[in-house]
């Protein structure tokens, strides 16, 4: 079998092998010869990295890492905002504290989950994170950013442990949700500074350019990771005038459409919100900034999730030609 061959026959085999197998076959073939991987994917447009926020996209917490490997191959995606959760099922952390019922009773503030966690944090086995991040990269796939939920409330231990974990999958920042407590963003960019990363907050629609200005002001190593939906839903004019006066503070930018005044999520193109703009901004400016593609709106009758977020990678790939 020809180079070329072994090629195409590599490519075809990953988009029909179920998730189970994928880092196998990965891992086999770049051991075998290299000439043998199928071409990387790339979603880096005009200087523009394209990106997905999973597998919150896909609608499952509990999807594993091989699997949302595969489907943003499939979806030539090579640049991710990743949470925790598929990086510690592979490292071997129990079900029943990685799934979407977990994250729930965390939320809720239920003791003995938060404590079984930090337990199996604290003796994790970490050196089989470059395994996880070899296998992806081997795609194509960075790992820009390391979600983590939950992070306010971890001992100093396990903001160490992820901060850590965060750096080695090859990340530059840490998101999370953004905190109303001064003491929780000076803690927070305390440890980025400490480890060399940034921390972006994420702002929902109630998030005005003031909360993330407060958290700047508290630490050299806090930044923004803005929602272009959310704020122009809640906020009800452009996120661009903030995007541009604080640029070099931003890791990355949820892409999503919605209306003015709370109005719904649709699909790209019907909404309020400026993402052409901020995609050809981000492409003149040369600023690396993150284009995360956050699906959440209704899928249409006779589509799927898949299409769907096929569709929303393509408009923002035809607003950067």
């Amino acid at each position: 079998m020809s180079p070329q061959t072994r090629r195409q026959f590599a490519k075809l085999a990953l988009a029909a092998l179920p998730a189970s197998g994928m880092l196998g076959l990965l891992n086999r073939l770049h051991a075998a010869d290299s000439t043998q991987l199928p071409p990387k994917v790339n979603s880096k447009v005009a200087g523009v990295q394209i990106g997905l926020n999973v597998p919150y996209s896909f609608a499952d917490v509990q999807m594993s890492g091989p699997e949302v490997l595969s489907r943003c191959v499939q979806l030539g995606i090579s640049g991710l905002e990743l949470r925790t959760q598929p990086v510690e099922a592979f490292l071997g952390a129990p079900a029943s504290l990685v799934s979407a019922k977990a994250l729930v009773a965390a939320a809720a503030g239920v003791e003995s989950v938060d404590a079984q966690m930090r337990r199996w944090r604290l003796s994790a086995p970490t050196g089989r994170v470059p395994d996880f991040r070899r296998t992806y990269e081997s795609a194509g796939v960075l790992i820009e950013i390391v979600k983590v939920d939950g992070i306010f409330k971890m001992s100093d231990e396990e903001l160490d442990y992820v901060f850590k974990l965060a750096k080695v999958l090859g990340a530059r920042a840490i998101s999370t949700e953004i905190s109303k407590e001064e003491s929780d963003l000076k803690r927070l960019g305390d440890y980025g500074v400490k480890h060399s990363l940034w921390v972006a907050y994420h702002g929902h629609t109630a998030v005005t350019p003031a909360h993330w200005e407060r958290a700047f002001a508290l630490s050299p190593r806090n930044a923004a990771n803005v929602d272009l939906g959310h704020f122009i839903a809640g906020n009800n004019y452009s996120p661009i005038p903030f995007i541009k006066q604080y640029h070099e503070r931003i890791t990355h930018v949820h892409i999503k459409d919605r209306k003015l005044n709370m109005g719904p999520n649709v699909p790209f193109g019907e909404g309020d919100t400026p993402i052409v703009e901020f995609l050809r901004l981000v492409r003149d400016t040369r600023w690396n900034i993150q284009a995360t593609i956050e699906f959440e709106y209704k899928i249409p009758a006779g589509s799927d999730r898949m299409t769907e977020i096929a569709k929303c990678v393509k408009y923002c790939r035809d607003a950067l030609a």
